[in-house]
């Protein structure tokens, strides 16, 4: 028997009791949601790394039971148990007992929390041109002991049945973490969440800003934490993974709207330089008549090596509010790349090192710092935001990579751990350690919003953590390289972050590097060092001139149609659609269907957006979300749900070309899928039906990818978009796909204003009753240029067409 003593119920949503050396208190946060709180203090912190509103505590609370094998605390949804016998804690669902998860012990080693400094030494800095800039090495720093907290370690209990997923994104395409290591720590390609979600359907996640481990092997089944004032983390039940993802998001924050823009086509590359060519870019598209809603400026608009500057180059960039006005004129948006770091001698270094605003590297700005993120925003105002650029690219925001950014080989994943983790808990404390991209994301959000109330904020960000998702983010990948290999893994790590509470991810559509070489061809020196870098090595040195990767591109193009923001970026080959060809041709065509795809559904994808925040919910889909009964659906990760309607099984091989423009002989342009039980499937583009839990084999030429559509879907349709917001003259249509009774909520409001927050928008409920051959479609309030109310409707049920205008009351449209 272990010394447990029931110490006490502070009020009906706390109680403490203590074991062994250690108090554990338990909090009733709502029903569904219990925070559990240890230390080997005398006391509690309450403060949260990830910014979570502690003491907001929601229902009736506890009920307490002490018997004679354990303690135990419910709510009306869980109950805990605290075994007498050895401590174990275990995590019930009432309804039906079902035992959720197990936490076999607590762990907290006592270990020096310890800050750099160089004391009274002036700084030995040793300056270092890399891919991400010029970063300072400062070689006399030393180390000092502030106070003692803890390493500490949650021990777990699996079933065999516990399935895991979440973690936030990594590099190896890992789906089911049962069984695995993974290290949580920020790096380009890696985006850790300290969060994880079971298909026995319970989430966990730690509030905790350190470096962490999970860890699931012989050694055993635990979370690592590597430096924290105690131990303080969530367990959250729910019925299904929304009432889990949404419990993540009462915690963290819910995701701010997005501009409608946003959800169209964005153009990319490394990089367009000036503003005469991002002008072009913008005109030719219009010109060619293919959608396009984004044009985006990478890295160096400053002038020479005054990386980081947010002072533009007047030779290239003489008058930034023509261009955006010429760009707002054709209807294109714009996005710039900005840094959190600065070249020494720069107008912007000077200045935030004049007010020591500088992390003790000596060339990022301290984002923890409130007033610090105040003058950063003044630099992006002077010059960028005045100048009319709509939207941010924050890029390098883990802010520290360079460490591991080198070599020919890829190290060990330990070794890559410790060297990029050291960095960071070095310039940003051993607690703060993968905060840094959540604070600089604050500081953009906040400030503009200050400056621009009516504005929303949309910030494309390399780097997360819990909740900032509030802060008008989209994540995406980093930089990747081209194969279909890492084609297949993004898919997985996309749905990784689905699985971790993240909303919006992207990824460089066609891969950010193509070619295999090193990167003095980036136009950086690196040191005068030649040798390859392990991350430049993608398989195509032709570039463009290699069929093979047109082919690639189109596929994963075709897959961005399917992501939350569509977006093509990269270095080595240009993306824009007329270096695939021209018009007639296969590339250049293939290329073409998916943008209009695309701008087709935007009246789908934006009320997908609406529902991630009206309704917590979640775009890009495991298939576990939806169909959690089917266990083959579920073990899948190379296919995934948009939303409710749409299966989508990307192409992940090559059906047309292998590297080196040669032409494949036998190789069938088919796909397997299978398509998950429970329902029927339409064909998205033969239309025809199978039946669910089935394997087939569709067509997959280049011109699509495979894409199902759920029986019972209700999918609402624009055409003749060339931009988001555009408003056309033809009625908006509404597909109906039969099989069941079924329902959608259409979503619209203002598109780039925060009006949303004060309820000015409409959710508008659509129901399909599949015998009656009826759609029923509820009244909305407001009406917004372009909007539904007011607008003719063209309701479509295969090859029968039913036209109606929507005056913003309850209507029911039958097809007969």
């Amino acid at each position: 028997m272990v010394d447990i003593k029931q110490e006490k119920i502070i009020d009906p949503h706390v109680a403490v009791i203590d074991i062994e050396d250690k108090k554990i208190r338990f909090t009733a946060v709502t029903d569904n949601i219990i925070r559990v709180t240890v230390t080997g203090k005398d006391s509690f912190d309450e403060i949260s790394s990830l910014g979570i509103e502690t003491g907001k505590n929601e229902g009736d609370g506890f009920t307490a039971l002490e018997e004679d094998v354990d303690i135990k605390f419910y709510t009306d949804k869980v109950s805990v148990s605290v075994y007498k016998k050895n401590g174990t804690i275990s995590f019930s669902r009432l309804s039906d007992g079902m035992v959720l998860t197990r936490v076999t012990g607590h762990e907290l080693v006592k270990t020096p929390v310890v800050y750099y400094t160089t004391g009274d030494e002036k700084p030995i800095i040793k300056r270092v041109k890399t891919v991400d800039g010029e970063r300072n090495f400062v070689e006399n720093m030393k180390p000092v002991t502030d106070h003692e907290a803890y390493r500490a370690k949650i021990r777990f209990r699996f079933k065999d049945s516990d399935i895991i997923h979440g973690f936030g994104q990594a590099e190896e395409g890992i789906f089911n973490y049962r069984g695995h290591v993974q290290y949580l720590y920020q790096h380009n390609m890696r985006i850790p969440i300290p969060f994880m979600i079971s298909e026995r359907n319970y989430g966990i996640l730690v509030d905790c800003g350190c470096l962490m481990t999970f860890n699931d092997d012989e050694r055993g089944s635990y979370i690592y934490l590597k430096n924290t004032e105690q131990l303080d983390y969530y367990v959250i039940s729910g019925e299904n993974a929304d009432e889990i993802i949404a419990g993540y998001r009462y915690l963290t924050g819910k995701a701010s709207m997005l501009p409608k823009w946003s959800f169209g086509y964005v153009q990319s590359k490394e990089k367009y330089t000036s503003q005469d060519e991002l002008v072009s870019i913008a005109k030719k598209y219009r010109d060619l008549g293919v959608g396009l809603d984004c044009v985006v400026q990478d890295w160096k608009t400053w002038e020479g090596d005054e990386w980081g500057c947010k002072k533009v180059d007047r030779s290239r960039y003489p008058d930034l509010k023509k261009m955006t006005k010429v760009l707002k004129e054709l209807h294109v948006h714009s996005m710039v790349s900005i840094w959190p770091n600065m070249n020494s001698g720069t107008v912007d270094y000077e200045e935030m090192t004049d007010k020591g605003f500088m992390l003790n590297d000596l060339a990022t700005y301290d984002a923890f710092n409130e007033k610090a993120r105040e003058l950063y925003w003044t630099q992006c105002e002077r010059d960028l935001f005045s100048g009319g650029f709509d939207s941010w690219w924050c890029d390098s925001t883990e802010p520290f990579s360079g460490p591991d950014w080198g070599g020919e080989k890829i190290r060990e994943p330990w070794e890559r751990f410790e060297l990029v983790g050291k960095e960071h808990e070095k310039f940003l404390g051993q607690q703060r350690a993968n905060l840094y991209a959540v604070s600089h994301a604050k500081g953009i959000y906040e400030n503009q919003r200050k400056s621009k109330p009516d504005k929303r904020v949309l910030n494309l960000t390399r780097s997360g953590y819990p909740s900032i998702q509030k802060y008008g983010t989209m994540l995406w990948s980093g930089d990747i390289a081209a194969s279909y290999d890492t084609l297949k893994t993004q898919i997985t790590e996309g749905l990784n972050m689905a699985a971790s509470g993240m909303p919006y991810w992207t990824l460089d559509i066609g891969a950010f590097f193509v070619v295999n070489k090193n990167w003095q061809k980036r136009g950086c020196d690196c040191n005068n060092d030649p040798t390859p870098k392990w991350f430049w090595h993608g398989n195509y040195e032709d570039g463009l001139e290699d069929n093979a990767y047109r082919e690639l591109y189109v596929r994963w193009l075709e897959m961005g149609v399917f992501l939350p923001m569509f977006r093509s970026h990269g270095t080595d080959v240009p993306r824009e659609i007329w270096n695939f060809g021209e018009k007639g041709t296969p590339f250049y065509d293939a290329i073409e269907a998916a943008i209009a795809l695309r701008y087709t559904l935007i009246p789908y994808i934006y009320s997908l957006a609406g529902l991630v925040r009206v309704k917590d919910y979640t775009m890009m889909r495991p298939l576990f979300f939806d169909f959690a009964d089917d266990a083959k659906a579920c073990a899948i990760h190379d296919e995934y749900m948009f939303g409710p309607a749409f299966l989508v099984c990307p192409v992940t091989e090559p059906m047309y070309y292998d590297i080196g423009n040669v032409e494949l002989e036998g190789v069938d342009t088919v796909r397997e899928c299978y398509l998950p039980e429970g329902c029927d499937w339409y064909d998205c583009y033969t239309g025809k039906k199978y039946k669910g839990g089935s394997e087939v084999r569709v067509d997959t030429p280049l011109s699509h990818i495979g894409v199902f559509v759920r029986e019972g879907s209700i999918i609402p349709m624009e055409h003749k978009l060339t931009y988001a917001e555009e408003v056309v003259d033809t009625p908006l249509e509404i597909h109906i796909y039969p099989g069941c009774d079924s329902e959608f909520y259409y979503y619209e409001d203002g598109g780039d204003d925060y009006g949303y927050e004060d309820g000015k928008y409409n959710l508008i409920h659509m129901e399909w009753k599949d015998e009656e051959k009826l759609l029923k479609i509820g009244g909305c309030d407001l009406k917004f240029d372009g909007g539904i109310k007011g607008r003719e409707l063209k309701v479509i049920l295969g090859g029968k067409a039913v036209q109606a205008v929507y005056e913003g009351k309850d209507i029911d449209i039958r097809l007969e």
